[in-house]
């Protein structure tokens, strides 16, 4: 009789990880998750405690990369029979990074057709016993590109919470970002037109640096506005502005620093 297979998740957010784990559960029965993690050192832990089949693992989480516990398990006993896939929100990156058919990939939010034609291809690998093609230079690889690209990546969708809900939201849907203490503010449009705000567990100067450049731009110290979002601009005092949006009666400033995006 066959091992049946088993898998760990790691993603530092539980909701993401509960639907992962729930679509897993649905499209490949015999597949037990034997465990789940925060962060990658958990992963890595877990790892070592389990020795499961399938590693997938979040690219971005806090403390220690994807990409990093990918490397630590491979230097465990039977890490570098484990079969790795990855999970992202940078599509840009994924595509570039992953293009090689070595690893597989996820790119969040994860759709149910994707998942099931990786699930397909594991299934395949596991039943040939084929080991997995990959090295540790390759992942050493994928981790420096990342690294380098991080300033110019952007994502197609962000995490934010409101209350207990998490919600993925489509950069294309967002409005403005607004530094919020320790978080940002994100004010977007659903696709009923309706307007939402929610915290995300970020820097500003963080989320910044996934957001296009083309489409948004910083326009306060504590402001970054989706420049199709925008109504109108009123000038003020002191080489100042204030941004009308549409639909929404919040207004926006625009500091010294950056009123010269507005100038004609």
């Amino acid at each position: 009789m066959s091992k049946k297979p088993t898998a760990i998740i790691a993603d530092d957010e539980p909701l993401l990880r509960a639907g992962l784990k729930r679509e897993l559960q649905q499209l490949w029965p015999e597949l037990q998750i034997v465990a789940e993690a925060r962060n990658g050192r958990e992963a890595v832990t877990s790892f070592a405690q389990h020795q499961p089949s399938v590693c997938f693992l979040d690219v971005q989480m806090p403390g220690q990369s994807g990409l990093q516990a990918a490397r630590n398990i491979r230097s465990q006993p039977q890490g570098d029979q484990a079969h790795l896939v990855f999970v992202t929100a940078y599509s840009h990156y994924a595509v570039d990074a992953f293009a090689q058919g070595v690893l597989d990939y996820l790119v969040k939010p994860v759709s149910r057709e994707r998942l099931a034609q990786c699930v397909e291809r594991l299934q395949q690998r596991l039943a040939q016993s084929a080991p997995p093609e990959v090295s540790d230079e390759l992942l050493l690889e994928l981790a420096n590109k990342l690294s380098q690209r991080k300033s110019d990546t952007s994502v197609n969708w962000i995490r934010a919470r409101s209350g207990n809900r998490l919600h993925l939201i489509s950069v294309n849907d967002i409005d403005y970002a607004r530094a919020d203490s320790k978080y940002t503010k994100i004010a977007w449009r659903e696709p009923t037109g309706e307007r939402r705000e929610a915290l995300v567990r970020a820097a500003l100067k963080d989320l910044a640096t996934q957001l296009p450049e083309d489409r948004f731009a910083q326009v306060h110290r504590s402001v970054i506005v989706n420049l199709s979002a925008i109504q109108h601009v009123q000038r003020g005092d002191n080489e100042t502005a204030e941004i009308h949006l549409r639909d929404r009666e919040e207004t926006l400033p625009v500091s010294r620093a950056y009123l010269h995006l507005f100038q004609t």
